[in-house]
C-alpha cells in the first residue's frame, strides 16, 4: 500500500511538473508568436518605409541632374558672354549706327537762311522710296545702311538691287565711298567707243556668276536662262539691231521709223530707252544724232558699266519707278521685250500713262516686240493702248514660236504718235 501511495505520489508530482513545463512552454510559444508577429509587422512597416525612401531619392535624383544640365547650361551661357561680349556689343553698336545713319538721312533740316521763297519751304527732307519702310522690319535695309562714315562702302551691289526691286527705291544716300576696280582703264574715245568692248578689269564682277564678257558671251551656246544673253557681244546679233532690214514684219528699222517721223511733221532728238539691255538701240540712235538715255538694271550683268564704257547714258531705274522727267519733255520712249504681259495689267496702265506723261506732243512711243498671249492681245492690250488716242504710224503683229505654237503667244510692233492737240 505504501508502495502504491509512494508511486500515487510521484506519478502526481511528475504530472504537475510536467503540467508546468508545458504550459510555461505554450506561453513561451504564444510570446514568441506574438514577439514574431510584431517584428514581422515592424520588418514591413520598414520594408515599406525603404521603398518610399528609393522613390524619393530616385525624384531627388532625376532633379539633380535636370538642375546640373541647367546649371552646365547657364555655366556655358556665362562663359560664351564672358569670350564674345565684345563682338556681342560691337554688333549692337553697329546695328544702333545703322539706324542712327538712317535717322541722319530722312531727318527733316532747316536751312541755315530760313524760309526760302522759291521752294516755298524752311526746310529739307530726303526722300526714300515706300518699300523701304518695310524693309526696315527686316535686316536687309539695316545691312544696306551699316557702314563706316567716311570708309569704304560695303561690297554690296546685290543687296542695293534687291532693296529696289522691293519697292526702296529710291535707295538712301549713304556717307561712304564707292568702291573703284583694280585694274581701270581710261575709255576709248567717241564715237568708237561705242562698239569696243571693254576690258574686264573695269568692272566690279563680284555681284555676278560670270566673272568676265567672255562668260557672259558664252551663256547663249550654253542656253543658260538669263535676259539678254547675247547682248554684251557688240560683234554678233546686237551689231545688226534695228539696221538690218528683215523679213519680220515686226522688225523696224530706226531709219523707217524716223522717215515715218519726218513725214508726220516730227522731229527726234531726245528719248528715253526703257530696259534697253546694254545700250545698242542708243547707239544706233546717236549715229542719227539722237540722244536716248538708257535705262537699265544690272540682273545677271553690268549693264549699267558696260553702257557707260560705250559712252553712252545709263539710268539706274527700275520699270516700276515713276519716270525721272519732266511733262511734255521727250521725242520719243521705245521698249523692246521689256512692257510685255509679265507685268500687272494694273502696272502697266499706270507704266503707260506715265510714258504718254513725259512725251511731248507729236512725240513717238515705239513699242517694239510687247509679247502677250493672242486672247490677252485683243481682249486686254489693244483696248489699253487705243484708249491713249495716239495715231498708228506703223503698227505689226507677228506669232511668237520660240516656246511652241500651242500657248497661242505673239509680238506686237507699234508706233504711235501722241496727239499734237492739247486734250480737254
Amino acid at each position: 500500500k505504501l508502495v502504491v501511495l509512494v508511486i500515487i505520489v510521484v506519478v502526481n508530482v511528475l504530472a504537475l511538473i510536467a503540467f508546468q513545463g508545458v504550459s510555461s512552454w505554450v506561453h513561451q510559444i504564444r510570446s514568441d508568436l506574438n514577439s514574431s508577429t510584431e517584428e514581422h509587422e515592424l520588418m514591413g512597416a520598414l520594408r515599406s518605409d525603404l521603398r518610399n525612401a528609393k522613390s524619393k531619392l530616385k525624384h531627388t535624383m532625376k532633379q539633380y541632374q535636370r538642375l546640373s544640365v541647367e546649371l552646365s547650361r547657364v555655366t556655358a551661357s556665362l562663359h560664351n558672354c564672358s569670350t564674345q561680349g565684345g563682338a556681342a556689343a560691337a554688333l549692337i553698336a553697329k546695328q544702333e549706327a545703322s539706324r542712327g545713319e538712317l535717322q541722319e538721312f530722312v531727318a527733316d533740316r532747316k536751312f541755315p537762311l530760313g524760309w526760302n521763297p522759291s521752294l516755298g519751304t524752311d526746310s529739307m527732307m530726303s526722300s526714300v522710296g515706300h518699300g523701304c519702310l518695310q524693309a526696315i522690319n527686316g535686316d536687309e535695309l539695316e545691312r544696306f545702311m551699316s557702314y563706316e562714315v567716311g570708309g569704304l562702302c560695303p561690297d554690296d551691289d546685290n543687296l542695293a538691287q534687291r532693296l529696289l526691286l522691293k519697292g526702296c527705291e529710291p535707295l538712301p544716300r549713304r556717307r561712304c565711298f564707292a568702291r573703284g576696280f583694280n585694274n581701270f582703264s581710261d575709255p576709248v574715245p567717241f564715237p568708237q567707243s561705242m562698239w569696243t568692248m571693254p576690258p574686264d578689269g573695269s568692272i566690279n564682277w563680284s555681284a555676278y556668276s560670270c566673272k568676265s564678257l567672255e562668260c557672259l558671251n558664252r551663256r547663249a551656246q550654253q542656253k543658260v536662262f538669263a535676259d539678254c544673253l547675247d547682248c554684251f557681244d557688240l560683234q554678233g546679233r546686237e551689231k545688226h539691231r534695228w539696221v538690218r532690214v528683215s523679213p519680220s514684219s515686226i522688225d523696224f528699222t530706226i531709219e523707217e521709223v524716223l522717215l515715218l517721223a519726218t513725214k508726220n511733221n516730227g522731229s527726234v532728238r531726245i528719248g528715253l530707252d526703257i530696259g534697253g539691255g546694254t545700250g545698242t538701240f542708243a547707239a544706233r540712235m546717236s549715229e542719227y544724232n539722237v540722244t536716248i538715255i538708257t535705262s537699265t538694271l544690272n540682273l545677271g550683268g553690268p549693264f549699267n558699266n558696260f553702257i557707260a564704257h560705250r559712252g553712252l547714258m545709263p539710268l539706274f531705274v527700275s520699270i516700276a519707278q515713276r519716270l525721272p522727267f519732266w511733262d511734255n519733255t521727250l521725242d520719243m520712249v521705245h521698249s523692246m521685250h521689256v512692257l510685255s504681259n509679265w507685268i500687272p495689267t494694273e502696272t502697266l496702265s499706270f507704266i503707260i500713262y506715265d510714258i504718254d506723261r513725259v512725251l511731248r506732243p507729236g512725240g513717238l512711243f515705239w513699242l517694239d516686240h510687247f509679247f502677250c498671249i493672242r486672247p490677252q492681245l485683243e481682249e486686254v492690250y489693244i483696248p489699253m493702248i487705243q484708249h491713249l488716242g495716239y495715231t498708228k504710224l506703223k503698227w505689226e503683229i507677228g506669232n511668237k514660236l520660240d516656246r511652241g505654237a500651242l500657248l497661242q503667244e505673239v509680238y506686237l510692233s507699234a508706233l504711235l504718235q501722241k496727239p499734237t492737240q492739247a486734250r480737254i
